[in-house]
């Protein structure tokens, strides 16, 4: 009879196994280790493609504060069509009679003379002459001007932009290197919570598959007449308890894959596979292997040291130094700057039709240079001083809080670990005592020695050590990843 309880008790866990077994997903199957899943995420990250476009951007910040310093060259070409001029008829004669000026130099002084107060009269001494050479009244002017600038004294302005530039590169590689470290962390916390999940799965199933058993030696139990009605709907109500968990479990599977899934922008049809033990027998749980080493080392630092090398804590350095540069800015704003100046023109007057040729174009050459002293701008100098120096004072004050945050931050991941790792080691025995105690009531059970609430919470108990054990794991090594990347972590990034 034992024997044959057995035996039908081993082909109903497979039978519950199976009907609960999820349909075969269509499409590739994709098999992951964290290290593969880092670097797909890394290559695919939002984050990090907007924080290495701020490293581009910074670039040409630094290029543009750069070109400050260089000579400034600039072509301006224009072209003019008067339609109207005051010029028109200045020289123009006026009244009748008026014919143009004709001085003969033969003639006695006193007939040119004559002839100069004759033309006077008729409203210009210009009367006759040929005024189309000259600059002023021209239907046509075409011009080209090359300018060119050099600043010889800006009273460190331009050092002091040059630094602020870089000081914005350093910034911009500090928060790729965050991005990076949040991103590593995002994917490791998804990687363990789809292996949790899977295991928490396998748990529930198990649970389902061992109630599925008792209810079914209880069955037969009652059939037999060894046991009352009671004990057989207690064993169906303790089986059918079960199977809302599996739905809830598998649920939780589900979101726990698509999360990852999104961080690797794998596409749905596509099936995951992690490729990780959340070993639950032995005492051992080796660190992940990309943050092995890491691990290490932070563990052998302090918490201060580890927080004076935190990503916040250089990128509240380089914003003091930032609000510095700006302060030299501020300040240079009040002394001389002095450039050097130079203008080449080309000025065309067309002597038959519009378009000039070669020989009507003329040149204009200057050179010289400017100084530029700001005697009284309506206080304004004083009140971009102050400004400066409000915001070099509160980047201080913040680049102090921060490295206090990040001490305590440290200490708190460290302490996190620890304690991760504490519960793992206390839940090793856990297990073994309770898949002991769940054997001995089955045993007891089927041999009519206890009832089915034994059993029951015997097998509750047994899933949530099994449950707690997975768990620990999960946590050991997603504490593990953060400590490792503890330096690049934004300060209470968890």
């Amino acid at each position: 009879m034992t024997t044959m309880i057995r035996r039908h008790t081993i082909i109903i866990a497979i039978a519950v196994l199976t009907s609960f077994a999820t349909a075969p997903t269509a499409g590739a199957q994709t098999r992951l280790t964290l290290a593969d899943a880092l670097r797909i995420g890394s290559e695919k990250s939002e984050a990090v493609a907007a924080a290495k476009a701020g490293e581009v951007r910074a670039d040409a910040e630094i290029q543009r504060a750069s070109s400050q310093a260089l000579p400034q060259v600039s072509f301006l070409g224009s072209y003019d069509r008067t339609l109207a001029s005051e010029f028109s008829s200045a020289l123009e004669s006026t009244g009748p009679g008026c014919n143009p000026l004709a001085v003969n130099p033969a003639a006695a002084v006193a007939d040119r003379v004559a002839e100069l107060e004759r033309a006077a009269s008729c409203g210009g001494i210009g009367s006759g002459l040929d005024f189309s050479n000259l600059p002023f009244g021209q239907k046509n002017v075409y011009r080209g001007t090359l300018a060119i600038s050099q600043a010889l004294y800006t009273g460190g302005r331009i050092s002091a932009q040059k630094a602020q530039a870089r000081l914005g590169r350093l910034a911009a590689e500090l928060t790729t290197s965050s991005a990076e470290a949040q991103t590593a962390l995002e994917i490791t916390r998804a990687f363990y919570d789809v292996a949790l999940s899977e295991k928490l799965v396998a748990i529930a199933e198990l649970a389902y598959a061992q109630a599925e058993s008792a209810f079914a030696q209880a069955k037969l139990a009652f059939d037999a007449g060894r046991q009352p009605e009671f004990e057989l709907l207690r064993a169906q109500v303790a089986r059918d308890n079960q199977r809302p968990l599996v739905i809830r479990r598998r649920a939780d599977r589900e979101v726990a894959m698509l999360r990852l899934r999104q961080l690797l922008e794998l596409p749905a049809s596509e099936t995951i596979v992690v490729d990780v033990e959340l070993d639950l027998e032995s005492g051992v749980l080796a660190p992940p292997a990309p943050f092995a080493a890491a691990v290490a080392a932070q563990r052998a630092a302090a918490a201060a040291e580890i927080g004076g090398t935190r990503a916040d804590v250089k990128q509240a350095e380089t914003l003091v130094g930032v609000r510095e540069a700006a302060m030299k800015i501020a300040r240079s704003e009040r002394l001389p700057a002095v450039s050097f100046t130079s203008s080449l023109g080309r000025v065309g007057y067309p002597s038959d039709g519009v378009v000039p040729l070669a020989g009507d174009f003329r040149t204009n050459w200057t050179a010289g240079a400017t100084v530029s002293v700001p005697l009284f701008t309506g206080y304004r100098l004083r009140a971009g001083e102050q400004v400066a120096r409000a915001e070099l004072i509160g980047a201080q004050a913040r680049l102090k809080q921060t490295r206090e945050l990040a001490e305590l931050d440290a200490a708190t991941a460290l302490q996190d670990l620890s304690a991760a790792e504490a519960v793992w080691e206390a839940s090793a025995g856990t297990i073994q005592q309770a898949e002991r105690a769940y054997q001995i009531a089955e045993l007891r059970n089927r041999e009519g020695l206890s009832t089915q609430l034994e059993l029951s919470d015997s097998r509750l108990s047994l899933q949530v050590a099994q449950a707690n054990r997975a768990q620990a794991a999960r946590d050991v090594q997603v504490a593990r990843a953060r400590v490792a990347l503890l330096p690049n972590l934004p300060v209470g990034v968890r």
